[in-house]
C-alpha cells in the first residue's frame, strides 16, 4: 500500500518542497523529515496523514501511542507552518482524546518533548482529552444549549448511583405489582411462603439492580431513552417483557436523577452532543480544530464516536448527525471532510462485557477506511521475542476457527460479529528498526508450558523459575504475574513473600496495593481533627496519619491524645515538651490556623501538601477534592464535607488517580508484580507468568446464580443488553431470548480470549503458562481443590510447541 494516498491535500513528492517554501523555519522540513523516517512503515502511514478519515489498527507491541504522539506533533507543525504569519487566535488546534487519564498525561507528554526536542516548537497547539473531559467542555463552554449548569449539577458517585438504583427497583415494584409478580412466580412456584420471601428478595437487591445497572449504561451510552426501549420491547415475545422492565427501571433512574440535580458521565455526552446540534455552536466548535487523533478507539461507543465524527468536520460542512446507528456512522466515514484519525487495535478490546465499548464499532470503521484506502495496519512489533510472537499469533487463528467452526457449521466465512479477533498478524520489525533491542532474544526457548499436579505445586516451580531468572542481581529484570481475578492475585502474594523477602525480590501486589487509595482515609482524618481537636479519638487518628507519612516522629500517641489542650497548647506551668512532642504539636496548631484562614474548597488540597505527597497522590487529592466539592454543591460547610468523605471512605473503593510514573511502579526492575490481566494492558515485562490457565475462567462459563434459578436459565440482565446491541447493530429482528443469551454468551467467550491474547503479549523475553490438574471452583475458597480442564487454546499450544512442554518429571 503506497504512503502517498494517506497525504491530502498535497501528494507525497511535492510535500518537500511545499514545506521548504512556506517554512517559516529553515530547518523545520528536516526535522519532521528527521522524526518521520525514525518511524516504523505503519506508524510512517499515520505521520504522512494530512486530512481526511483514517484509520490505525494496531498489534500490539507496534508503538501506537509513540506512533500517534509523532503524528500529531507532525500535524501540529504543519498547521503552524500554514498560519504563521497569522494571528494565534486564528489557527485551529489538534484535539488528542484517549481512554484514561494517566493515558491522556503520557502522550501529552510524548507530544510536547516531540515538539520542544525535535521541532523546536512552542508545546502549543493541541489539547489532549479523555473523552469525558471533552465532553465537559463543550458542554461547560455553551450551558445554555447543554442545559449542563455546573454551578447546580453534581457528578454522582458510584456509591450514589448504587443507591439511586435500589430506590428505582422499589419504586418500579410499587408502581408495576402486575409485572413484578409474574417475575415472582418464574417458571413455576408452589405459593410456599418462605420461598415467596426469598425471591422477593433476590428479585429487589439482585436482579432488578443488576438489570438496571446495565441498561442504563448500555442505552444512555448509545442515545437510547426508555421511550425507545419501549417500543423495541414490543418486538420481542419473551414472558417477562424483558426490555420493557428495563425501560421503567430507567425511567425511575433518570427522574431520581434529575430531582435532585445529579449528571452522570454519559450525560457529559448528551450535553455535548445538544451543544453540537445547534449550527451556530456546532461550526464555533469545529472552527477551533483543524482535526481529531483518537487513541484507544476499540474501547469507543456509539455516543462518543458520534462526537468526534462532528467534531472533525470541516465547519463549513454539516454532516449527516441525525442518526447515531452504526451503519448510518460508518457511511459518513467516506466524507472528505471528516479529519478524524482513529487509532485501536481490535484484538485488545477487553471492556465490552461490563463497560458499553463495543469493538464492532472501531471494525467497521476499519473496514469503511479500507474500502477508500484509509486504511494503516501497524503490524510490525519490536516488543517480544520471535516465539511469544509465533505463540500469540496461533492462539488468535485456532480461536477464530474454533470460533467460526461452531457458528458457521465449519464454513471459514469470517464475519465480524462471529469471530473473536481481527484477522491481523503480527510481524517481527525489520532490520535497521529504531527501537533499541527489538524482538530481544528469549530466555530459554521463550515459551514455558507447565501441568503442575495442583495450585500448590504451581507456586513451587513458578518461584523456582522466578528465583533463577532474577538471579544474583535481581535489579536487571522485570516480571509480572498475570493473573484473570484479584482473588488468585492475593492467594499469590501470600504464597510467595516469604520467597521473595529471602531472596531480595521485591513482591507488589497491585490489586492490596492500588485498588484502594489511602488518600481519602488520610485526608478525613485530618479534617475531623481540624473540626474538633478536642477529641481525643481525632487527635489521635491524625497524629497516626502524620506519622505514618514520617512527617512527625514515631512516639506514644496514646499519651499525647489523652489531653488534647495540653499537647497543643500547653500553659506556663506545664512539664516542657520533648522536642518529638512539639514537633507534632507545631504542626497540629498549623492544621488548626489553615482551618480557620483558608476557605472550604482549598483544606484538601492544603492538607495533600502538608502530607507531602507525591506526584500521583496529589492528582488523586485533586480528583478527591473535585469529588467532595461536587457533592456539597449548594450546602458547603464542614459538616457536609466530613459526610461526604465518611461516606467515600467507608463505602467506595476510590481509586487512586495514575500519573506518568504509574508504568514505571508496576514495571520496576528487581520488582515482581502481580497484576490482573485487565489492569496488565499498555504495560510489558521482560518475563510473564500466567498461571491458572482453566477453562472456568478463560472463556468461562455463562451461569446463572441458583437463588434466581427460578426465572429460568438466563439472567434478564445479559440478555436485555444482548438485545440492545442487536439492535445498535442493524440486526433485522430483535433476538428472543434464547438467541440473546447465545449471543451474550459469545461476547464473553471472545472478550475473555482476547484478554488472554493482551496477557501472553505483555512479555517481552519469556511467557511462562500453565494450567493445574487441580484448581478452586472459585477463588473465594482456595482451599476446595478439584479436577480443572485447561483453558482450550493450552492444550493446543502445548500440540503446537512440543519442544516449550516442560518435563515435570525433571524439575
Amino acid at each position: 500500500m503506497s504512503d502517498s494516498k494517506f497525504i491530502a491535500p498535497v501528494a507525497q513528492e511535492s510535500l518537500h518542497s511545499e514545506l521548504s517554501e512556506r517554512s517559516p523555519v529553515p530547518s523545520l522540513r528536516d526535522k519532521i523529515l528527521a522524526i518521520r523516517n525514525s518511524l516504523r512503515p505503519g506508524q510512517q502511514q499515520m505521520a504522512d496523514w494530512g486530512s481526511g478519515p483514517l484509520a490505525i489498527s494496531a498489534v500490539p507491541g507496534a508503538g501506537k501511542s509513540t506512533g500517534m504522539a509523532a503524528a500529531a506533533a507532525i500535524a501540529i507543525a504543519r498547521q503552524y507552518e500554514r498560519y504563521a504569519q497569522s494571528r494565534p487566535s486564528s489557527r485551529r488546534h489538534l484535539v488528542v482524546v484517549t481512554f484514561t487519564r494517566s493515558a491522556a498525561a503520557n502522550i501529552k507528554a510524548k507530544i510536547r518533548k516531540f515538539l520542544r526536542d525535535d521541532l523546536s516548537l512552542p508545546q502549543t497547539g493541541f489539547f489532549v482529552y479523555t473523552l469525558h473531559g471533552l465532553a465537559l467542555n463543550i458542554a461547560s463552554r455553551h450551558s445554555d444549549l447543554s442545559g449542563l449548569q455546573l454551578e447546580n449539577v453534581t457528578l454522582i458517585t458510584p456509591t450514589q448511583s448504587h443507591r439511586f438504583i435500589r430506590t428505582a427497583v422499589e419504586q418500579w415494584i410499587a408502581n408495576n405489582p402486575r409485572i413484578y409478580l409474574r417475575l415472582l412466580e418464574g417458571h413455576q412456584f408452589d405459593g410456599e411462603e418462605t420461598e415467596r420471601l426469598r425471591r422477593q428478595s433476590v428479585l429487589r437487591t439482585e436482579v432488578l439492580p443488576e438489570l438496571a445497572n446495565t441498561v442504563i449504561h448500555e442505552a444512555k451510552s448509545s442515545g437510547i431513552s426508555p421511550e425507545k426501549l419501549r417500543e423495541w420491547s414490543r418486538q420481542t415475545t419473551d414472558e417477562y417483557t424483558i426490555l420493557s422492565v428495563a425501560a421503567g427501571l430507567y425511567e425511575q433512574y433518570q427522574n431520581l436523577m434529575r430531582s435532585r440535580d445529579f449528571i452522570d458521565y454519559d450525560d457529559m455526552i448528551l450535553a455535548a452532543l445538544r451543544v453540537l446540534e445547534n449550527d451556530s455552536a456546532r461550526r464555533i466548535e469545529q472552527n477551533q480544530v483543524f482535526a481529531v487523533f483518537e487513541d484507544e478507539a476499540q474501547d469507543s461507543s456509539p455516543l462518543q464516536t458520534q462526537l468526534l465524527e462532528i467534531l472533525a468536520r470541516d465547519g463549513g460542512a454539516r454532516g449527516d448527525e441525525g442518526d447515531n446507528s452504526c451503519t448510518d456512522a460508518i457511511n459518513r466515514v467516506s466524507n472528505s471532510s471528516l479529519n478524524l484519525v482513529r487509532v485501536g487495535d481490535p484484538n485488545q478490546a477487553i471492556n465490552s462485557t461490563f463497560t458499553p465499548a463495543d469493538p464492532i464499532y472501531f471494525r467497521q470503521f476499519c473496514e469503511e477506511c479500507d474500502r477508500i484506502e484509509r486504511l494503516a495496519t501497524m503490524d510490525r512489533a519490536g516488543r517480544s521475542s520471535r516465539i511469544i510472537i509465533e505463540a500469540a499469533n496461533f492462539a488468535l487463528k485456532w480461536i477464530n476457527n474454533q470460533s467460526l467452526a461452531k457458528t458457521n457449521n465449519g464454513q471459514q466465512t469470517p464475519d465480524n460479529r462471529q469471530v473473536p479477533f481481527r484477522l491481523q498478524t503480527i510481524r517481527p520489525v525489520e532490520t535497521g528498526d529504531p527501537q533499541k533491542n527489538a524482538n530481544p532474544a528469549p530466555i530459554g526457548r521463550g515459551l514455558e508450558l507447565y501441568t503442575p499436579r495442583d495450585i500448590h505445586h504451581t507456586v513451587e516451580l513458578l518461584s523456582k523459575r522466578v528465583v533463577e531468572l532474577f538471579g544474583e542481581d535481581p535489579t536487571q529484570n522485570s516480571a509480572a504475574i498475570l493473573v484473570r481475578e484479584n482473588r488468585q492475585g492475593r492467594w499469590l502474594g501470600e504464597a510467595l513473600a516469604s520467597i521473595c523477602k529471602e531472596h531480595k525480590i521485591t513482591l507488589y501486589d497491585v490489586g492490596e496495593r492500588d485498588r484502594r487509595s489511602h488518600v481519602p482515609q488520610e485526608i478525613l482524618a485530618l479534617l475531623q481533627f481540624c473540626d474538633r481537636p478536642h477529641s481525643p479519638d481525632y487527635l489521635k487518628a491524625a497524629l497516626e496519619a502524620l506519622v505514618q507519612r514520617q512527617l512527625v516522629p514515631t512516639q506514644d500517641l496514646n499519651a499525647l491524645a489523652s489531653l488534647p489542650e495540653e499537647f497543643l497548647y500547653p500553659g506556663p506551668l506545664a512539664a516542657p515538651q520533648a522536642e518529638t512532642v512539639q514537633k507534632a504539636a507545631r504542626l497540629c496548631r498549623n492544621l488548626l490556623r489553615a482551618r480557620l484562614e483558608l476557605p472550604l474548597y482549598q483544606l484538601i488540597s492544603f492538607l495533600a501538601l502538608t502530607l507531602n505527597y507525591d506526584q500521583a497522590e496529589l492528582a488523586t487529592a485533586d480528583k478527591l477534592a473535585e469529588r467532595v466539592n461536587q457533592q456539597i454543591a449548594g450546602n458547603s460547610s464542614m459538616g457536609g464535607m466530613l459526610s461526604a468523605l465518611s461516606e467515600i471512605v467507608s463505602s467506595e473503593r476510590f481509586e487512586p488517580v495514575e500519573t506518568e510514573d504509574s508504568e514505571e511502579r508496576y514495571t520496576r526492575r528487581g520488582q515482581l508484580t502481580i497484576i490482573t490481566m485487565h489492569k496488565a494492558k499498555g504495560l510489558d515485562w521482560d518475563y510473564v507468568f500466567l498461571p491458572f490457565l482453566h477453562e472456568n475462567l478463560i472463556p468461562g462459563r455463562f451461569w446463572v446464580p441458583p437463588q434466581s434459578q427460578f426465572l429460568g436459565d438466563f439472567t434478564l440482565s445479559e440478555v436485555a443488553r444482548a438485545q440492545i446491541r442487536a439492535t445498535l447493530h442493524g440486526e433485522s429482528t430483535i433476538p428472543d431470548v434464547t438467541q440473546a443469551w447465545e449471543q451474550a454468551k459469545q461476547l464473553k467467550i471472545s472478550e475473555e480470549y482476547r484478554l488472554l491474547y493482551v496477557a501472553m503479549t505483555r512479555a517481552k523475553r519469556l511467557v511462562w503458562m500453565s494450567a493445574a490438574q487441580k484448581a478452586p471452583f472459585t477463588w473465594s475458597k482456595p482451599e476446595n481443590l478439584q479436577e480443572q480442564a485447561p483453558c482450550p487454546v493450552f492444550p493446543a499450544l502445548k500440540r503446537q510447541f512440543p519442544e516449550c512442554v516442560a518435563n515435570l518429571a525433571y524439575i
